[in-house]
This record gives C-alpha cells, structure tokens and sequence, in this order.
C-alpha cells in the first residue's frame, strides 16, 4: 500500500495562545518527532502563515528550525495557502491574492526558508472554479479537495480541472473522517485502492484522538508500507505508461460539503447559510470592511485596518456559527459565540482603526451591523444553547 497523508496544521490568528500551546504540545511537535524518528516517512503538510507568525512571536524557535529541516530535507512538502484562512470563494480576488502572497512572506521570515510550491491548500477545501483560476494564475500546479467535489467516479485520484487546468487531488472522504492509522493496521489495503488518500486537520494527531497504543507510530515503523508527498504521488501515477488523467468539471465545495448542499446551491453553507441571520449580517459587515481596503490604501492607519482585517474574515468567525455537530468526526459542535465575537470585534475595529473623516458614513454603517450581530448571538446563545 502507497499512504499520501496531507496535513492541515492552523490555529486563528486572533485566538489565544494557550489554546496554541496545547496544540503544540499534543500534536504539533509529536508529528515532527515521530517524522524525525522514521525519516522513512513523508507527508504533504500546509502550516498556515497566521500559526508560523504566532508560533515565531512566542519563541518557539526549537520547533521552527526542526520544521524547516525536514522540510529542506524532502521528508515534509510545504504547500502554499492563504495566510490567515479566509474562505477564499467569498472573498474578493483581490484579497486571495494578497493573502496567498502574504503566506510566501510569513514562510520565508519564520522558517528561513524561500519556497515555491508546486501544490496549494484552500482553507477548508472550499473550491470554486475562479479562485481555481486565480491559483492557477500565481504558478500553483495542483490543488488538493474533497472526493464530493465530483459525481462521476474518476480512474484515479488524479484528475484535472477542466475550468483552470489544475491538478486536483480527490481526497477519500471516508477514510479521512477516521484515524488513519487505525486503518492502516486493520488492512494493508485498507482503501482497496493500491493508493490510500486522506487530509486532515493535524491536530487529530494527539489533541483530538488520544492515541492510546501510539498506533501512528506502529505505522512508521512498517516496512511494506510507502508514504509519498502528494507531488511525488503525481509523479509517479504520471509516470505510468496506461495513465490517463480524466479532465472534469467540478462543483464549489468545502471538505465538509454534502451534495444535499452542492445541488441546492450552498457548497459553503457552514460559513454562509442563507437561512442563518448571524451569517447574513457578519457577511454584511465582512463586505463593507472588505470594500474599503482600496478607497483608504493611503489613511495612516492602514496598516491596523489590515491587522484587523484579517483576523475578522478568517473562516472561524462564521464556522462556529453554523451551529453543525462534527461529534461523529472528531469534532466539536459548531456553535462558540465567545469565537464569533471575536472575529467580529476585529472587523469593527478595522472599520474603526481608519483615521480619514470621510470614512464616517461607513463608520456608521458598520456599527448597526456591529450592534445587531451581537444582540442575535447572545439572544441566540441563551435561547437555545445555553444549559443544552
């Protein structure tokens, strides 16, 4: 069996450093030890540019250096990504750019290395074929996405975008919404497939399944088993004299779309759900802070805006107010008003960091949306959830 394990590895810039630092400790430096102890081993890892810039502003220097070098070693690929996770389907092609060319710059100060890499991450798997074509534009070759993305059965996990012309990576979806690992020792083809594909969120690793028996490392230690990055996958399917890459036409979806939401129009409905009224009103005021980056590119307080910016339309701010229970997946249930509140107060205080009297009427605007949105959540709160 040939295992391609892609790894999402991000925390919000906005959130508190404790909850980093567990991260850290329970997953974070237990895949870079167990990578360093079986250099057999090789992943595809995205590190978000937001975590890279806490982890260096905390001092976590050890592990940085440890990180660049199996990275400079060939055992970890770095894929490119946007720096502080915004769901870039819904968000301006402006800001896509500035954030995946913002990431390259955050990689470069943190890790010391300068990368170009072939492959791309989009925040919570959420395609669209025109962010497709931006990636395609900055020099990215492929992307990796979830399996529902398609509802014909391609020959393998290969295919190529008939949109952009990306390469895309169809992740097993069943397989990924497990541990891995498990899989792995239960079968030797596990996937029935001579390739096994899975993507997940890093912290799975120790902070979300307590790996009891310490199976991930039972793994590293087999002999029949190949782990490839996800470019060498490529390389060698591509290498193969009877391949032939079906070229499809695939629908907007995130790693957590149905087809339920697919078909009805609402791939991203856990950021954007047209009956959730927190949704609508922070998409509001997203929009609003969002259109004012190029009317105050020259306001003093530019910079704070951006800081700001960011952190606010970060996907966070609207995943945990789609209220989902992920229990059967290792996750939690998506509803956190504290989360909420913070993105929000960050896109208020980009609205409020900018200095120019003109920005007055947008000011305003802004705060009716500020003021509404946190009446509902707390009326939401205590209504439903609390004592729940």
């Amino acid at each position: 069996m040939q295992w391609i394990n892609f790894l999402h590895f991000y925390q919000p810039a906005n959130t508190d450093y404790y909850i980093i630092k567990e991260a850290l400790d329970k997953s974070y430096w237990r895949l870079v030890r167990l990578m360093e102890e079986h250099p057999n081993l090789r992943m595809t890892w995205n590190v978000s540019g937001c975590l890279l810039e806490r982890l260096y502003d905390a001092q976590e220097f050890n592990f940085l250096e440890r990180l660049a070098a199996l990275i400079k070693n060939g055992q970890i690929e770095l894929t490119g990504t946007a720096a502080y996770h915004g769901l870039l389907p819904l968000l301006p092609r402006e800001e896509v750019v500035r954030q995946i060319e913002a990431n390259l710059k955050i990689v470069k100060k943190t890790l010391g290395i300068k990368i170009k890499p072939a492959g791309f991450f989009l925040p919570e798997m959420a395609y669209s074929p025109k962010v497709a074509e931006v990636i395609k534009s900055l020099g990215y070759e492929w992307i990796i996405i979830d399996e529902v993305a398609t509802e014909v059965k391609p020959r393998s996990f290969l295919v190529k975008d008939k949109i952009s012309g990306l390469k895309v990576v169809l992740r097993n979806r069943k397989l990924s919404q497990t541990y891995p690992p498990t899989q792995i020792l239960k079968s030797k083809s596990a996937s029935g497939q001579d390739f096994m594909i899975t993507a997940t969120d890093a912290e799975l690793y120790g902070l979300r399944h307590q790996d009891q028996t310490a199976e991930m490392e039972k793994v590293g230690k087999l002999k029949d088993l190949k782990t490839l990055t996800i470019s060498e996958a490529i390389k060698e399917l591509e290498k193969g004299e009877s391949f032939v890459i079906d070229s499809l036409k695939l629908s907007p979806c995130s790693w957590d779309s149905t087809r339920t939401d697919i078909e009805n129009g609402e791939p991203f409905k856990l950021w954007k759900d047209k009956n959730n009224v927190i949704h609508r009103d922070l998409w509001r005021l997203a929009n609003l802070a969002l259109s004012l980056d190029e009317l105050f590119a020259k306001d003093i307080n530019y910079e704070w805006y951006r800081w700001h910016l960011v952190r606010g339309v970060a996907s966070c701010t609207f995943w945990w107010a789609s209220e989902y229970d992920f229990s059967n997946v290792f996750g939690p249930y998506a509803w956190n008003p504290d989360i909420i509140e913070r993105g929000l107060e960050d896109m208020i205080r980009a609205v409020r960091s900018l200095n120019d009297k003109k920005s007055k009427k947008y000011k305003l605007e802004a705060e009716n949306y500020y003021l509404k949105i946190k009446k509902n959540i707390w009326q939401r709160h205590w209504n439903k959830h609390w004592q729940n």
